[in-house]
């Protein structure tokens, strides 16, 4: 059930500028093209690191062999534990209860491709998102389950990152009033969600060192 436990990561991978910036593209002034770059970035990132993450744990379980399976087991645990309070912390010192940045003003009249390089840099690259994605990966090669697990995850974030444009796109005129509400919204209490899912995944992992 590695699919299941890890698809509340994906509101951390958003939370911050990565779902603000969703935002911003979302009403810009060639927005369909922009946000489709960006959540095109989102994936490539995403999907590169966790995958990167599944199989070279996957290959040091494998190297290790079964009869040492039960400590590289609980060396991944551990790893992933270390992973969840580095980012707890750094959830909690970055949190932002202010108006987003003033550059993120110009993302309204950027460029496709620079909201393609945008996406694979803030959610392949930023430091909360490539843990979160490093500490999925570990957590499914871990419980010996198969790479495709991981595609819940990657899919219910780039569906996050798509949810601005998503909203424009289904409710019109009404998402665009709605959509500085959201974004405020994100802006200020965004952290608290992913402080609450850090929290369970790390009760989770803490679970499976003491089995």
């Amino acid at each position: 059930m590695s699919w299941a436990q890890i698809l509340p990561m994906a509101f951390v991978m958003i939370a911050g500028p990565q779902i603000i910036s969703s935002f911003f593209f979302a009403t810009s002034e060639n927005w369909v093209k922009n946000s489709v770059a960006y959540v095109a970035g989102a994936l490539v990132s995403v999907t590169a690191v966790v995958t990167v993450a599944y199989f070279v744990a996957k290959r040091a379980k494998s190297a290790a062999g079964s009869s040492s399976s039960g400590g590289v087991n609980t060396t991944l645990d551990w790893i992933v534990l270390v992973l969840l309070v580095v980012l707890a912390i750094r959830v909690y010192a970055t949190r932002e209860t202010s108006e987003p940045p003033k550059w993120m003003a110009r993302l309204q009249t950027a460029t496709p491709r620079f909201a393609f390089l945008l996406g694979m840099a803030l959610l392949g690259v930023f430091p909360t998102d490539i843990l979160t994605s490093i500490t999925v990966g570990l957590h499914v090669a871990r419980n010996g389950d198969p790479w495709y697990h991981c595609l819940s995850f990657i899919g219910l974030t780039v569906l996050l990152v798509a949810g601005p444009a998503l909203t424009l796109m289904l409710l019109g005129n009404r998402g665009k009033e709605m959509l500085p509400k959201i974004r405020d919204w994100m802006n200020t209490n965004s952290w608290v969600v992913s402080e609450v899912v850090l929290v369970f995944f790390a009760v989770i992992t803490a679970n499976s060192l003491r089995g």
